[in-house]
């Protein structure tokens, strides 16, 4: 059986990240972000309905959160659902959803900030993640006819 858990969002940050550090040193970055989408309705009315996504980054990605992110940025996080079961203090079940982000890049630029380039374009981050295998270098590319009619396409 196939699966796949993956989340993209890209919305506006809700509130400040909450930085928490763990015994061990590390750090947990929490927030929400909003994303909205707009539509007419057959009564030909605008509505706009927004979405709250509790994030969560951890480590390198939480330390670039705390530094960079601030309420009503735009970002751009990918990442995974989590669904966590807890107990409380009446003793009863609840569920709480995230997302656990290992990636995320920052969209805008800030007011009279930026990179040294003049770019509006922001830094991609990611979690690290173990070494990739690549082809080899000398990987012959594909060839394809170059004649002139719509018989010589590929497909």
């Amino acid at each position: 059986m196939a699966s796949l858990n993956k989340v993209m969002l890209i919305g506006n940050l809700g509130n400040d990240p909450e930085i928490r550090t763990l015994p061990s040193g590390g750090k947990v970055a929490s927030f929400s972000i909003a994303t909205s989408e707009a539509y007419t309705n057959k009564n030909g009315e605008r509505v706009e309905n927004t979405e709250w996504h509790r994030i969560e980054l951890w480590d390198s990605l939480a330390g670039i959160a705390e530094q960079y992110l601030k309420k009503g940025d735009a970002v751009y996080v990918e990442g995974r659902i989590r669904t966590e079961k807890w107990t409380d203090q009446s003793g009863q079940e609840r569920y709480t959803t995230k997302i656990r982000a290992n990636g995320m890049q920052l969209l805008g630029s800030r007011g009279g900030g930026g990179n040294s380039s003049g770019s509006d374009s922001a830094p991609a981050y990611s979690a690290p993640s173990a070494p990739k295998a690549s082809a080899p270098a000398s990987a012959p590319a594909p060839e394809f006819a170059t004649g002139g009619g719509d018989d010589d396409l590929p497909f």
